[in-house]
């Protein structure tokens, strides 16, 4: 499809470019030319007989395009359990409400239930995700047949997975479709014992690859380390060498200024899940001491579970919120700070570079907000009403790839949403019966 989008304010979230009014023109999957409607006039004169023709021509009405949000981590079939298994402690909520669950279900749960998760996705402007759980094939499949970007890591540890199966989803996964690819990873620290991580030593050796797991989320996951190795999970993995092609770490909420060394001098990633962690009550992430090591942060969900919203809007609020409230200081982690942990940041985490900004060559991962809408009136500042005001109802279109999946509460998936649903319920009934 050639599309040319006119008549709308843009946020190409490229560094020291404003909103400003003009056009987006994709073509195919990509993106084929972003500036003002001078500019769009004078590359026309200058490039004749080389505009393809337009499939669709879509007035915006001045509502604002920018980059799909990206969430940086999240397990999406775990919809299964959502507002099952709620105001629990971490460890009492993975032990006793989590894996007994996650034990019964087979792959192509895991297939019809990622769906679901999908469709929220869409609705909140969420065009990639960095995904974590059991079957990796399947939720390729799922993604793939929804047409969704997804960069999937693997949840490896001692009871499930092996480092034998992540060499095979690293090797088949990659390069498989063009919505999936594939980061070496295990659950966490605490799940896998050292034998295990040095394997996946070597195979971060082997390929020369970075590396992902959940790090230093609670305290306790923390004090449990130093007291088995004397070293916090982030020295740890260090020391094994699994960060030194770079990487990062889910959460880390628990750091201290040695661990964020050791971040800055790998180019470690952090992905702060504000939602899951307040209500886990994990803790306050050090956003502020990220941004001032110059360490990139990026925004996940975490899964429907924990969440239970999958919804980059709060996120985004609660990100620069409870920063705020952390150092007793309203200046910190500005607005523009947090779109770009929510676009920029979280497609260069991913290794998604060709996705992170509006711009001639980009992949056409677009949404369109609506600007018409009471939060976002009077239109003072277009980005701090995204991060302090904004909200779901604001998202008219994402696009993927050239393909538009959602607008005006219709999804293009290759699935009605009624038979989703009604798939979920049949597999909540026999697992919960």
């Amino acid at each position: 499809m050639n599309i040319r989008f006119h008549n709308a304010r843009i946020l190409t979230m490229e560094d020291d470019r404003e909103v400003f009014e003009g056009e987006v023109w994709v073509s195919g999957d990509s993106i084929l030319f972003v500036g003002t409607a001078d500019e769009a006039s004078e590359y026309m004169r200058l490039h004749q007989g080389e505009i393809p023709s337009w499939d669709s021509e879509r007035d915006c009405h001045k509502n604002l395009l920018m980059p799909g949000f990206k969430n940086a981590h999240t397990h999406s079939a775990m919809t299964l359990m959502r507002s099952k298994a709620d105001d629990l402690p971490l460890q009492d909520w993975l032990g006793n409400q989590i894996f007994p669950v996650e034990a019964k279900m087979t792959a192509e749960d895991i297939y019809h239930l990622s769906k679901i998760s999908i469709m929220e996705y869409l609705t909140s402007g969420i065009t990639s995700v960095f995904e974590m759980y059991l079957t990796p094939y399947s939720v390729a499949d799922a993604f793939r047949d929804c047409g969704m970007r997804c960069v999937q890591t693997s949840c490896v540890n001692n009871f499930s997975q092996s480092v034998e199966l992540l060499e095979n989803y690293y090797n088949d996964l990659n390069g498989r479709d063009e919505y999936n690819s594939f980061i070496l990873g295990v659950h966490a620290e605490y799940t896998c014992s050292k034998e295990l991580l040095e394997k996946c030593a070597e195979l971060v050796k082997k390929y020369k690859a970075p590396f992902w797991a959940h790090i230093q989320e609670t305290e306790s996951e923390t004090k449990e380390c130093m007291e088995r190795y004397g070293l916090t999970p982030i020295e740890f993995f260090d020391s094994l060498g699994l960060f030194e092609y770079g990487g990062g770490g889910y959460h880390l909420v628990w750091t201290n200024d040695r661990d964020r060394e050791i971040m800055k001098k790998r180019g470690l990633f952090a992905v702060t899940n504000p939602g899951s962690n307040t209500k886990l009550a994990s803790g306050i992430a050090p956003i502020r001491e990220y941004l001032e090591k110059g360490i990139p942060v990026a925004i996940g969900t975490d899964g429907p579970a924990s969440n239970n919203c999958l919804d980059m809007f709060r996120e985004m609020f609660l990100v620069t919120g409870l920063a705020k409230l952390k150092n007793m200081d309203a200046g910190a982690v500005d607005a523009m700070e947090v779109l770009k942990m929510a676009t920029v940041n979280g497609a260069h985490a991913m290794g998604l570079d060709d996705c992170d900004c509006l711009k001639a060559g980009k992949k056409a991962d677009i949404i369109m907000l609506d600007m018409d809408r009471p939060n976002m009136q009077p239109i003072n500042n277009i980005p701090k009403n995204i991060v302090y005001s904004g909200s779901k109802d604001n998202v008219m279109m994402t696009m993927i790839g050239g393909i538009i999946r959602y607008e005006n509460r219709t999804f293009n998936i290759g699935a009605e949403p009624d038979d989703i649903y009604k798939k979920a319920e049949e597999i909540s009934k026999r697992i919960y019966g």
